[in-house]
C-alpha cells in the first residue's frame, strides 16, 4: 500500500441557529481573526496535515470575502442539508482528486472548534492509524449523568462510567468512511458524528483522550472561552 496521506475534513455549512448572532459562527471575530481561520490554521500548520476539504453552503457569502490562503491543497465541496451530507460530499469530491485513495485517511473536525491542540491530533493520528476502525478524540464523562423525562423531570440517573464524550477530529480511511455514510444514508439513518456511521458498519472506532480546551463554540458565552484559551496556548508554547 502506497504511504499513508492525511487530510482533514471541515463541514462548514451550518447557520448557528443557537448563537443567534448576525452570521454563521464559523465567521465570528475571535482572538484577532474569525474563528474558521483560527481552525485551518491549526490543521494546515501540521506537516502531517496534507490538505484540506471545506464544505460550504452554495450560498454562503462570508467564505468568498475572507480571502483565506493556504500554501497547501484546500479543496472547496458543496455543503448538504445535514452535517453528514456535508461530510460526504467534502469525501466524495477528495476521491475524485486524489489517486490511491485507499492509503488516504481522513480528519473530520467541526470548523468550531478552533482549540483542538497541535498534540492532540498528532497523538490521534499516531493511535488510531493502525487498524481499520480508526479513531476520535474524546474526554471521559466526570460529571453525574441524568435522563429525563418530559421537560424537567429526571427519569433516571445513568452511571457515567465508560461515558466519553465524543469530540473531533474523527479519524477514518476515506473510502471506509465514505462507504459508511453512503450505507447510512440508503437505510435513512441520522447520522451525528462519523464515528457512529463507522459503529453501524461494524468497527469499533479507538477514543482517544484530549484536553478539554478542545470545545465546540455554540453559544456566545463559548466565544470568550475559546479566546481565553487560544490565549493561553498561545503562551504555553
Amino acid at each position: 500500500m502506497q504511504n499513508k496521506q492525511y487530510w482533514a475534513i471541515i463541514p462548514a455549512a451550518g447557520v448557528g441557529k443557537r448563537m443567534q448572532a448576525n452570521r454563521p459562527k464559523q465567521y465570528l471575530p475571535l482572538y484577532n481573526k474569525i474563528v474558521i481561520e483560527h481552525t485551518l490554521d491549526r490543521l494546515l500548520s501540521l506537516n502531517e496535515i496534507t490538505g484540506v476539504v471545506l464544505s460550504i453552503s452554495e450560498t454562503d457569502e462570508y467564505w468568498p470575502e475572507l480571502n483565506y490562503v493556504s500554501s497547501k491543497p484546500l479543496l472547496i465541496a458543496k455543503g448538504g442539508e445535514e452535517r453528514s451530507d456535508s461530510v460526504l460530499n467534502a469525501l466524495k469530491l477528495l476521491d475524485k482528486n486524489v489517486n490511491n485513495s485507499e492509503s488516504i485517511w481522513v480528519l473530520v473536525h467541526d470548523a468550531a472548534r478552533p482549540c483542538v491542540r497541535r498534540e492532540d491530533i498528532q497523538n490521534l493520528i499516531k493511535s488510531a492509524s493502525s487498524k481499520d476502525d480508526g479513531g476520535l478524540l474524546a474526554l471521559p464523562v466526570k460529571d453525574t449523568m441524568k435522563r429525563s423525562k418530559n421537560i424537567n423531570e429526571i427519569e433516571q440517573t445513568v452511571a457515567r462510567d465508560d461515558l466519553w464524550h465524543a469530540l473531533t477530529p474523527q479519524m477514518f480511511r476515506l473510502n471506509l468512511l465514505m462507504n459508511a455514510l453512503i450505507k447510512a444514508e440508503e437505510n435513512k439513518i441520522q447520522i451525528t458524528d462519523d464515528a457512529s456511521a463507522m459503529e453501524l458498519a461494524g468497527f469499533s472506532p479507538m477514543l482517544v483522550e484530549a484536553h478539554e480546551d478542545n470545545i465546540k463554540i455554540t453559544r456566545a458565552f463559548d466565544l470568550q472561552l475559546a479566546e481565553m484559551f487560544l490565549k493561553n496556548q498561545n503562551e504555553i508554547n
